[in-house]
């Protein structure tokens, strides 16, 4: 079908919500057991990709936070090697420290904001994920629940002469 997760679920919740309700039994229906089972199939199938993708995403955010650490690091030899060339002249020399020093800091700055956006998508990148996997098993649950209550309720009773 080629669906993401959420479509899925939004096809079950739809075919849930559109089914054909019992007599007397206003929270009972009746659905097409084969469609919602090749749902739920769609849907475990590709929980494991929605998973993959948010462990590439924390793998791609550690990758970005390690290089923004080496720019930072090239940043600071760079500043330093500067600082080192410009030693004979006094004022020069004060002003490359004060240079590398903002270097330094804005490197610092550059890298710390970097992490905190890419734990920010990674975080909401996994909410997102679980959300989608907790509603998918919500529904699960109530739809494997009603489908008891109808079966139950279907079965003959057995008196105890019988």
């Amino acid at each position: 079908m080629g669906n993401d997760v959420q479509e899925l679920i939004d096809m079950l919740y739809n075919m849930i919500t559109e089914a054909w309700g019992l007599p007397l039994g206003a929270e009972k229906c009746v659905i097409e057991r084969d469609k919602v089972l090749d749902l739920l199939d769609e849907i475990k199938a590709q929980l494991p990709t929605e998973l993959a993708e948010a462990k590439r995403l924390v793998t791609s955010r550690a990758e970005y936070i390690s290089n923004a650490k080496r720019e930072a690091e090239s940043m600071r030899k760079v500043a330093e090697q500067r600082a080192r060339q410009m030693v004979d002249q006094e004022e020069i020399v004060r002003a490359a420290k004060q240079r590398a020093n903002e270097i330094i800091a804005a490197a610092e700055a550059k890298s710390n904001e970097l992490k905190r956006v890419a734990n920010d998508y990674a975080d909401d990148a996994l909410r997102r994920t679980e959300e989608a996997i907790s509603e998918a098993l919500n529904e699960v649950h109530t739809s494997r629940s009603r489908f008891r209550s109808v079966s139950a309720s279907a079965m003959p009773q057995r008196t105890p002469e019988q």
